[in-house]
């Protein structure tokens, strides 16, 4: 069975002037994954800007906006490679009218990094953002100290910190915590070791992520294959070829296997698998194939296939915790297109259980909207049934978009419970 890539998807998380951009400037730095045209292009900014040092938090606060104020308020995303590991990094906003952006850039990640900068302690953003992480079931959070040379590089600052950061992880049931005494700025414990601060003995920031193993983040018990597309070529010489084509969202396939698609529940068996590069026996997650079965059953774009006696439940009711992500509220009873997997379906929110506080992590009931940013359980009447799991079960069958009618836009980001 072919493995999947080593490949860590990270993001940063944050309040406003936590450091998270120079953070990400100073790892690709210290880690020589700069292109020259790219430290050219930061070495003239930081000359206009007046600074006799490079400001590395321009390597990701790309659009001009952000420079002007000197924010992040869209998502940065930065790709970068060491010897041992491929990495892409989602640099997300510190502001709380831009929780919504740290949602987008944490949807796909295995690792989170939560800034604090070690003059304020932990923010009501710590907690928003580590509360999203917990939500998307991000399961590994490394908790950056940040701008010790501050607080004059004091182990007890940093102690505390982490002794109420555990504190609130253990509300959050976030488990996987590794903590790293750090200065952005300066360089301290993000790729060398820092001279400053003997009395830490554990890993810098890299040496975290390179040794992260991301593999663990994917269901490979449940096998679920939610077609994308048919291939028929129409060709002489595949005049009568079927092929169901997508991306294998959780578990492992083999040759032989016998399978049911949803949501007719017709079965067959799979006779041919093949991957972008070649026929083989057997697929895992999170390869793209191209199956073809037995018999000729109808299937089309948004149908799922699961084996035959591993199959999840098919609802048209259900709930789901949301974050709100338009700026214009919605209340119950509003009606959406809902995307799932490769599926749209009509929706209608038809109520709201309860939002969360996020200064007290605190469930407020008998609210009648949904305002911008607002994180919360609501209930979902689907138009037709849907094949549905658990988020925190399977995360791509258990996640789902809703799309505004009308203007197309995105509106929520939802996770199945």
């Amino acid at each position: 069975m072919q493995q999947s890539e080593s490949i860590l998807r990270f993001i940063t998380a944050g309040s406003v002037d936590d450091g998270k951009s120079t953070l990400i400037g100073r790892l690709l730095y210290d880690s020589k994954s700069l292109f020259e045209d790219q430290l050219a292009a930061v070495e003239m900014a930081s000359t206009r800007k007046g600074l006799t040092q490079l400001d590395l938090s321009l390597l990701t606060d790309g659009l001009k906006d952000e420079r002007a104020q000197g924010i992040t308020i869209d998502v940065a995303y930065r790709y970068f490679t060491t010897p041992k590991r491929k990495f892409i990094i989602a640099d997300t906003p510190g502001h709380v009218q831009y929780t919504r952006n740290m949602v987008t850039g944490a949807s796909g990640a295995n690792l989170a990094i939560i800034l604090v900068d070690a003059r304020k302690g932990l923010q009501e953003q710590t907690k928003r953002h580590s509360y999203i992480v917990s939500l998307l079931q991000i399961k590994y959070v490394v908790l950056c100290v940040n701008k010790m040379d501050l607080v004059d590089f004091k182990e007890e600052i940093y102690r505390k910190i982490v002794s109420e950061y555990t504190e609130l992880a253990l509300i959050m049931d976030i488990t996987n915590i590794q903590s790293i005494p750090v200065s952005a700025l300066r360089g301290d414990n993000i790729v060398d070791k820092s001279e400053n601060m003997p009395w830490f003995e554990g890993d810098t920031l890299l040496q975290a992520l390179e040794t992260t193993n991301a593999s663990n983040d994917y269901n490979y018990s449940n096998f679920r294959l939610a077609i994308q597309t048919i291939i028929r070529p129409h060709t002489s010489a595949f005049h009568d070829y079927r092929g169901y084509a997508g991306r294998i969202a959780s578990g492992i396939v083999q040759i032989g296997d016998r399978v049911a698609v949803l949501p007719s529940g017709l079965e067959s068996k799979i006779t041919k698998i093949f991957t972008p590069w070649a026929e083989v026996d057997e697929a895992c997650v999170p390869q793209s194939v191209v199956i073809e079965l037995e018999d000729a059953i109808d299937i089309s774009r948004g149908s799922l296939v699961v084996k035959v006696n591993d199959r999840p439940e098919i609802l048209q009711d259900f709930e789901a915790m949301i974050c709100w992500m338009s700026n214009r509220p919605t209340s119950s009873g509003a009606r959406f297109i809902l995307k799932h997997t490769t599926n749209e379906v009509k929706a209608i929110l038809s109520d709201i259980v309860y939002k969360v506080d996020m200064s007290t992590l605190a469930k407020i009931e008998y609210h009648s909207d949904l305002q911008p940013n607002d994180i919360a359980r609501i209930k979902i009447r689907t138009s037709y049934p849907i094949f549905v799991e658990p988020y925190q079960l399977n995360k791509s069958i258990g996640a789902f978009i809703l799309i505004e009618e009308g203007t197309n836009y995105t509106v929520a980001a939802g996770m199945i419970i």
